[in-house]
C-alpha cells in the first residue's frame, strides 16, 4: 500500500525581540475530526484546454476538459440531480484541487437517508484505461454507531457507458493534444443505516500502486416518507426526435395513488448536452389534448422552467392539485428548442400529444387544438408524485411488465391491474404502483450501450439501470423483479440469469427494500422459444421458487398463466397472439393471482 505523507506547514513567528520562534499548525487533514469534503480536495482533474498541464488527474498527465464540462452543463458550483440525490459539482477553476484521492479521511456528512452518493471516478497510474478501483470504508451516526459499506468506482477511460453519470468527448494531455475517447465520471451510492442521523463518511483506504479512487462530491439521499409514486417510467434510450424547436408536447400518462398536491420528474438521462425546459403544466385530462379546466403551472426552484445538465434530472416544486388514482393526466413541457434528440421511453401504448413546429409555449391551454402532431413515446417525463400516502411498490421487468400487446390507451397492463386491485381493498396499504418495465430489456446485459443517439430503445441491463429506476424511486418499500425471458432467449445461460437476479436482490436488501421474486412466464410457440430455451426458463424458475433466501416472497405468473395440459406454453385464453405477450386477459391473471401481502414489508 502506498503510504501519502502530508506535509505539514511551518509558521515563523518573531518574538518580542525579533528572533524567530517556530511553530507548526496542526494539519487539516490530520485532525480526528471529520472535515467538509472540499477541505480534502488533492488532486486537479480539469484543466483548460488552453493550458492542459495545469491538471494531472491520474498520473500520467491526463486531464478532463473544462470546456466539455461546460458543454455538458457541469459549470463550476453547479448543482446536479442524479438519482434522486443533490449533488455540487465542485466550484473551482480549471487547474485549481477539484477532488480528493480516498485515502482514509474522514467526510463530515448531515442527514439521515437511505444511502450516500458519491460522485467518483477510478484512475489507473499507468495512464492507460484501467478496470473499477474497489474499497471498503464506514459510515458514522451521531449516536455513536457505525456501518460498513463497499465502493466500487469505475476508472474514468475504461468504464462502462450504461452507468457513467456523464460522458465527455475527449481527454486532454499533457503535451496539449487531446484524445478522441470518452471521458467519464459516475455517481455511485453506498448503503446506510435508514432513521440514523449520519456524522460522518470515512473513504476507502489508498487503492494500492496502481490505481486510485477519486471522489469529487458527496451527499445524503434522503427518504422521501412523506410522498408516493403515482406513476413512473424508464428511460429506454436516446433517440432522434423531431427536430422540436419551439413546440410543446402534451403527454398522457395514467395515475396510481391520488393525493392533493403533486410534483413531476423529467430526467436528461444518457444526453451529451443541456436541455432546456421553458415551462410546464398538469391537468386532467377531459378528452384528446384537451383538459378538465386550466392547466396547474408547475415550477422548479421557484422559476418557470429549468435547464437539466446532460445526465442530471428535475423535480418540480409541489403544488396545490388534486390528483385523482386512477386516472389520465396531461403534462405539458414547453421546449423553446432546438431538440434533435431526447431519452425516451418507446412503449408507451398510450397516445400523447405535440404542439407544431415554432407554436410556442402551449401549456396553458385548456383545449388541445393547438396539438396538431402526435407521439406514441414519453420524452424527458419520468414521474408524477403525489403528497401523503403510504409509499410505492416498483414492479421492474421487461416488455410483459411494460404492457406489450395490451390495449393501447386502455391501461390494462398488470401493473395497473395490481393497483386497481390495492385501491378497491382495506387489508393492505394501497400503495403506488411504479411501472420499471422496458421492452426488449435483459437482465445481464445492455440493449441500448447508455450513449449517444440510438434506435434501440431496449435500455440498458436490469443490473446497470437498477440505481436510477428501483433505489432512487420516491419512497419505495417493496420491488418486484419479474426479468430474464429476454437474457434466456438471446444467449444468456440460467446460471447468468440467477447471478444477475442475485446481485438485484442483494443490492435491493441492502437499501431497506422488501425484494419479490416473479417467475418467468412461458413461451413455446415464438419464433425463439426453442425446448433449450425452455430448460434455461424452467431452471431460473427452480432457483425463483425455491431462492433460499435470495427473495423474501415469490408470485408464480408462469403458474398463473400456463396451459395445464402443455405447461411450457401460455393458456391460449391469455396468450396476445404470439405466444410470448400475454394479451389483456393474460396481464388480468398475473395481477390477479398476486397475493398482496406479500407486497407488505
Amino acid at each position: 500500500m502506498r503510504r501519502r505523507l502530508w506535509s505539514v506547514p511551518l509558521i515563523i513567528l518573531l518574538t518580542a525581540a525579533g528572533s524567530p520562534a517556530v511553530a507548526f499548525a496542526e494539519d487539516r487533514t490530520t485532525t480526528t475530526e471529520p472535515l467538509p469534503l472540499e477541505r480534502l480536495f488533492d488532486n486537479h482533474a480539469v484543466s483548460d484546454d488552453a493550458r492542459p498541464g495545469e491538471a494531472d488527474f491520474d498520473g500520467a498527465g491526463n486531464s478532463v476538459s473544462s470546456q466539455d464540462l461546460g458543454a455538458a452543463g457541469w459549470q463550476p458550483g453547479r448543482r446536479l440531480d442524479i438519482d434522486s440525490v443533490s449533488l455540487r459539482w465542485p466550484h473551482r477553476q480549471p487547474g485549481s484541487p477539484d477532488n480528493v484521492v480516498a485515502d482514509g479521511q474522514r467526510v463530515r456528512m448531515r442527514g439521515v437517508g437511505n444511502a450516500v452518493s458519491l460522485l467518483v471516478a477510478g484512475t489507473s497510474r499507468s495512464g492507460l484505461p484501467g478496470g473499477d478501483v474497489t474499497g471498503s470504508g464506514t459510515v458514522e451516526y451521531w449516536d455513536g454507531s457505525r456501518s460498513t459499506y463497499s465502493l466500487s468506482a469505475p476508472d474514468w477511460r475504461g468504464g462502462p457507458l450504461a452507468t457513467k453519470g456523464v460522458a465527455l468527448p475527449h481527454v486532454n494531455t499533457r503535451s496539449g493534444g487531446q484524445l478522441a475517447e470518452k471521458a467519464k465520471l459516475y455517481a455511485v451510492t453506498v448503503p446506510v443505516e435508514r432513521g440514523r442521523q449520519i456524522r460522518s463518511l470515512t473513504l476507502p483506504a489508498d487503492a494500492g500502486p496502481e490505481s486510485d479512487l477519486h471522489v469529487f462530491a458527496a451527499s445524503v439521499r434522503r427518504e422521501e416518507t412523506g410522498w408516493t409514486g403515482s406513476w413512473t417510467t424508464s428511460s429506454a434510450g436516446y433517440t432522434t426526435v423531431g427536430p422540436w424547436q419551439n413546440q410543446t408536447l402534451r403527454l398522457v400518462v395514467h395515475t396510481s395513488a391520488g393525493g392533493s398536491r403533486t410534483r413531476i420528474r423529467l430526467a436528461n438521462t444518457f444526453a451529451s448536452a443541456p436541455v432546456e425546459i421553458g415551462h410546464a403544466s398538469v391537468v386532467v385530462q377531459q378528452e384528446g389534448a384537451s383538459g378538465r379546466g386550466r392547466p396547474v403551472p408547475l415550477r422548479f426552484d421557484g422559476r418557470a422552467g429549468v435547464v437539466m445538465p446532460a445526465g442530471a434530472h428535475a423535480v418540480s416544486d409541489p403544488v396545490g392539485f388534486q390528483v385523482p388514482p386512477d386516472t389520465n393526466l396531461l403534462v405539458s413541457i414547453h421546449l423553446p428548442g432546438p431538440v434533435a434528440a431526447a431519452p425516451v421511453h418507446s412503449e408507451a401504448i398510450q397516445r400523447s400529444y405535440v404542439s407544431a413546429n415554432g407554436s410556442g409555449d402551449r401549456t396553458q391551454d385548456t383545449q388541445g387544438g393547438a396539438y396538431t402532431g402526435s407521439l406514441g413515446v414519453w420524452p424527458f417525463l419520468t414521474g408524477v408524485d403525489v403528497r401523503g400516502g403510504p409509499g410505492s411498490v416498483v414492479t421492474f421487468g421487461d416488455s410483459i411488465t411494460d404492457g406489450v400487446r395490451s390495449t393501447e390507451g386502455a391501461n390494462l397492463r398488470w401493473p395497473d391491474v395490481l393497483s386497481r386491485r390495492l385501491r378497491a381493498q382495506q387489508e393492505v396499504p394501497r400503495y403506488g404502483v411504479l411501472n420499471h418495465g422496458i421492452s426488449a430489456n435483459r437482465v445481464t446485459s445492455d440493449r441500448y450501450p447508455g450513449d449517444g443517439v440510438s434506435s434501440d430503445t431496449g435500455g440498458v441491463s436490469g443490473l446497470h439501470r437498477l440505481e436510477r429506476d428501483v433505489l432512487a424511486q420516491t419512497n419505495a418499500h417493496t420491488v418486484v423483479v419479474f426479468e430474464g425471458i429476454n437474457d434466456v432467449r438471446w444467449g444468456a445461460t440460467a446460471e447468468q440469469v440467477v447471478a444477475g437476479l442475485k446481485t438485484i436482490a442483494q443490492r435491493a436488501k441492502e437499501r431497506g427494500l422488501r425484494v419479490v421474486g416473479g417467475t418467468l412466464t412461458p413461451c413455446e410457440g415464438y419464433k425463439d422459444c426453442s425446448p433449450e430455451v425452455e430448460a434455461k426458463r424452467s431452471a431460473v424458475n427452480a432457483f425463483i421458487r425455491d431462492s433460499g433466501g435470495t427473495y423474501d416472497a415469490v408470485l408464480d405468473f408462469d403458474a398463473a398463466v400456463r396451459d395445464p395440459a402443455r405447461p411450457q406454453r401460455m393458456l391460449p385464453a391469455y396468450d396476445s397472439g404470439d405466444h410470448l405477450h400475454p394479451g389483456d386477459a393474460g396481464l388480468k391473471a398475473m395481477a390477479d393471482s398476486v397475493d398482496l401481502k406479500k407486497l407488505v414489508p
